[in-house]
This record gives structure tokens, sequence and C-alpha cells, in this order.
């Protein structure tokens, strides 16, 4: 069984899923929802149908406080929809707030144009939340 990350944001989705084993985690793409979760939810959809995913984690984003953002809301009601949807998989949340910070530093540090680097640092803020998920178990 598998663990699906999920960097949920008002436009884009990155997402990463770990192996089988439950041992590594591995960016998956990028998904431009701009806002339409009918979008994401088809998609989802398929990857279910691909990969038996047994969680759900999504990144919660907090202040450097704790309290959440106000994006924190909108995350929320997403996971609403999820857990409706998919009702008999655990769905958790994780602690994001340096995952997009990280995957930034990481793309710098591996010189990646700014092109290449729009498409690509949100699946890898999902594999960071999905490691930060796999590390806290």
């Amino acid at each position: 069984m598998r663990v699906l990350g999920i960097d949920y944001g008002d436009a884009k989705v990155g997402l990463a899923i770990t192996d089988a084993l439950g041992i590594t985690a591995q960016g998956l793409y990028t998904i431009v929802h701009k806002g339409n979760d009918k979008i994401l939810l088809k998609k989802l959809d398929e990857l279910m149908e691909h990969y038996e995913i047994s969680t759900i984690v999504v990144g919660m984003p907090y202040n450097m406080d704790g309290t959440k953002t106000q994006r924190a809301e909108v995350t929320e009601k997403f996971l609403h929809k999820l857990k409706c949807k998919y009702n008999k998989i655990k769905i958790e949340t994780i602690d994001e707030r340096y995952t997009t910070i990280a995957a930034n530093k990481t793309l710098n540090f591996l010189e990646v144009n700014k092109r290449k680097k729009k498409e690509i640092e949100d699946t890898l803020a999902a594999v960071y939340i999905l490691e930060t998920y796999m590390n806290k178990k």
C-alpha cells in the first residue's frame, strides 16, 4: 500500500507517492487546476485506479507562530472533499511550513532554470511533505 503526498495550492498541486513498501518518496507531477478541484479530483481518481493508496497526506499551511493561515481554510475545504470522496482511505495533514522553501533551495542548488523550476517546485514540495510524514511514522 502506498501513501500519496499532496502540496495543495491555489492554481497548482504537486503530487508525490511512496514506493510499494513505503520506504521512499518520489515526485509524480504537478497538476494545474486554477482553483477547479474537479480537475484535481479526476486526476486523483486516475491515481487511485493505478496505485493501491492507503493514505493521503496533505500539507497544511501554518504561520511561523503555528497558527493557521488564511490559505488553511481553503485547504480544509479541499480536505473535506477528499474525506467525502475517499472515505475508505486514511487522510491526514502535515505541517508544510518549510517545504516550498526547501524545494526552492534544492532547485537553486541544482541550478535548475526558472522555467523548469516553476514546473517542478510543487512536485518537489509534495515529496518533502511526504518525507516529513514518513519520518514522523
